[in-house]
């Protein structure tokens, strides 16, 4: 088996229309290993310097970087830079009656992502929308792969739409959004079942139409679910791309849902005032 390997390259730069004093970011942009993925180099570059870095691995695992700006500066860039390789993980698994993977569900990170989230309440719609595809007694399998596709179906993406501030029962109501949008969506389909499943931050290969140029900086972060199969491991499916292969995701972090993988948060302080955000990525197949 032949691993797709990337080079990922993703920039997010703030320009402060007013110098701010010092300003502390929390970074989760760095790849993680997986049973399905390699990390062969992987690197934070923070400009200015930062005064103090600190490193640590959260409990879900996830690589964190603490950078702090402790003198006054009009501006903060941070660049992420990896090489990964993917592997293809066979086949999707059927698994067992989905009735099973709830009584089976166990574990301390298991148990957690079976439980309502602050960003994935447990809403009576939800439950009901995705208890359609669950009916008793079918293969746990079977009855994701037809909610994704449902989800996939009766949603719209649109980028206008939401921000990370827009709850889940509005993107369910107006049924559009964004792939966070979606992930929650069916985050909260599943805990509502009693499956427990997490939320995923990463990147897609995304492939320009045939005779158009990939352009530089137009690839963006992506977030897609994995759900807990017994004896098989964490399935993951892309609610708004469910035709995507595996090897098309290059994974950097997963939590409860976008509040614990957010790629990069902080708060600076000094005078109020605008600033400008821009943020690029590229994902290249190398």
């Amino acid at each position: 088996m032949i691993p797709a390997r990337y080079s990922v390259r993703h920039r997010t730069g703030h320009r402060y229309l007013v110098p701010v004093t010092n300003g502390h970011s929390v970074l989760r942009l760095l790849p993680r290993e997986t049973p399905w993925q390699r990390v062969l180099d992987r690197a934070v570059h923070v400009d200015p310097e930062p005064d103090h870095v600190a490193d640590h691995v959260d409990v879900f695992g996830n690589l964190v970087r603490y950078c702090a700006v402790e003198r006054p500066h009009d501006h903060l860039e941070v660049t992420s830079s990896s090489l990964v390789e993917v592997l293809d993980p066979g086949p999707p698994p059927d698994g067992p009656p989905w009735e099973a993977a709830v009584d089976a569900t166990s574990g301390i990170e298991a148990v957690e992502l079976a439980y309502p989230s602050p960003l994935v309440p447990l809403l009576e719609d939800l439950t009901a929308y995705g208890a359609v595809s669950f009916t008793p007694g079918r293969l746990l399998g079977h009855a994701i792969r037809e909610l994704v596709d449902r989800i996939a179906a009766d949603f719209r993406f649109d980028p206008g739409f939401s921000d990370v501030t827009t709850p889940v029962e509005e993107v369910f109501a107006a049924r559009r959004g964004v792939c966070q949008d979606f992930s929650h969506l069916l985050l909260g389909c599943l805990r509502g079942l009693g499956l427990a499943a997490r939320y995923v931050s990463g990147y897609i290969e995304s492939i320009p139409a045939p005779g158009m140029p990939k352009l530089q900086g137009a690839d963006a972060s992506h977030a897609w679910v994995s759900v807990r199969v017994p004896d098989w491991g964490w399935y993951d499916v892309d609610p708004t791309n469910p035709g995507a292969t595996p090897v098309q995701r290059v994974t950097v972090a997963w939590g409860r849902d976008y509040g614990d993988v957010a790629p990069l948060r902080g708060v600076v302080f000094g005078p109020p005032g605008d600033q400008d955000l821009e943020v690029a990525v590229d994902v290249t197949r190398c």
